[in-house]
């Protein structure tokens, strides 16, 4: 497929909703999530697991509120229904949202909310909280409960996909590929890269999505930045583009990075390129079941120091970890960086993204998704093919 061609309005009037949308998560799936965390609870020795709003809470209950300051949060006992931690002005909201049969705890604005969860547990109870709740609510915990880590139980069940997750962000990966293709033939000499973010948004929007996650549209030295600078930049012949961007579907993340070339471009440029597709393949070979985390990492940075880049951090080379975890949270555990061990399970789910910089020059970085399955790894959607072709 070349770059450029095409316009803002063909693109998107060749778009609809995603043809075979994934099944959402059924009741069924979000009980035996609840029993792996009561198994998960056991085996830590906690007598109850303490779950804050945002995507684990999600995850158990189909609640989708983000945290604020007011608690709202699940607390799971070794048998019975779930107890949700809840203001009573919300009482209808989560109502609405819940997709599991729980009892409520309700507290009003002038109470106490950790008082309700006091008065559900023995004093001196051993207390798995969730490791993102924040540092006021357990440090009010701490004189009642012996507190506790619950990410063994939390990120030990979310950590590992099952098959309807896995469909979940099949589609959400798919749908961000097909606006990158699309993205690509609208670029023109003078484009700015706000007028490919709002394409990419309304891109995302007409597949059936709310939107984009998140989209970084970087173009030439802005592309040596990972995170890019700011400013509105505008395309110039002979540049780089790099596009970063994703979607969710049912919460599930979809997160694609495209780095091309717009025009032609220097022979180091061609050179690294290929080596970043080197080192991103050495990092996919490289996820066995069993094997630690930091050593898909080790592969995919073998590649680039054998090059001459680096060596760890340094630049030229990769600045960061090559991927992370990815599901209800764009970022999540386990991560693919040193140090890392947690052993490579089937179901777990990863960016890989070893990206080169070239200071104040360029970046460059490829990014896809890859599932471990029995005997390796596997794709979500196709890597880039070409420099020049990147959707051939």
């Amino acid at each position: 497929m070349s770059i450029g061609g095409s316009t803002i309005e063909a693109e998107l009037a060749g778009l609809s909703p995603w043809h075979a949308p994934a099944p959402a998560i059924g009741a069924t799936e979000r009980g035996q999530r609840l029993d792996r965390a009561r198994d998960r609870m056991a085996e830590i020795g906690a007598d109850a697991l303490l779950v804050n709003a945002g995507p684990s809470l999600r995850y158990f209950s189909g609640v989708r509120w983000q945290p604020t300051e007011r608690l709202v949060a699940m607390l799971l006992l070794p048998a019975g229904k779930p107890l949700i931690v809840c203001p009573t002005f919300e009482l209808g909201s989560l109502q609405a949202e819940l997709e599991i049969d729980v009892d409520i705890l309700l507290w009003e604005e002038d109470e106490d909310p950790v008082a309700l969860i006091k008065d559900a547990l023995r004093p001196g109870a051993v207390l798995a909280v969730d490791p993102l709740l924040p540092f006021l609510w357990s440090q009010r915990l701490a004189g009642s409960f012996e507190l506790t880590s619950g990410a063994p139980a939390i990120d030990g069940c979310r950590m590992v996909k099952s098959p309807a997750e896995l469909a979940l962000m099949r589609q959400a990966k798919q749908m961000t590929l097909e606006v990158h293709r699309r993205a690509a033939r609208i670029l023109a000499p003078g484009i700015r890269a706000s007028t490919v973010k709002r394409f990419i948004d309304d891109a995302h929007r007409a597949l059936g999505a709310s939107g984009s996650s998140f989209c970084a549209v970087q173009f030439g030295r802005a592309t040596a930045y990972p995170h890019g600078l700011p400013g509105d930049q505008q395309l110039e012949e002979g540049q780089l583009v790099l596009i970063d961007t994703g979607c969710t579907i049912e919460g599930y993340h979809s997160d694609i990075t495209r780095t091309y070339a717009f025009g032609t471009v220097a022979d180091d440029v061609r050179a690294y390129w290929a080596l970043e597709k080197e080192a991103q393949a050495a990092a996919f070979d490289a996820v066995r079941p069993g094997e630690p985390c930091e050593s898909v990492d080790a592969a995919a940075r073998a590649v680039l120091e054998r090059a001459g880049l680096g060596p760890d951090y340094r630049l030229p080379g990769l600045p960061h970890r090559t991927g992370h975890g990815i599901g209800l949270a764009i970022h999540e555990p386990a991560y693919l960086v040193r140090g890392d061990r947690t052993p490579l399970q089937p179901g777990m789910c990863f960016s890989n993204e070893p990206m080169i910089v070239i200071p104040d020059r360029y970046g460059i970085r490829l990014e896809d998704h890859m599932y471990v399955t029995d005997t390796g790894a596997a794709w979500f959607t196709e890597p880039q093919h070409a420099l020049d072709r990147p959707f051939a």
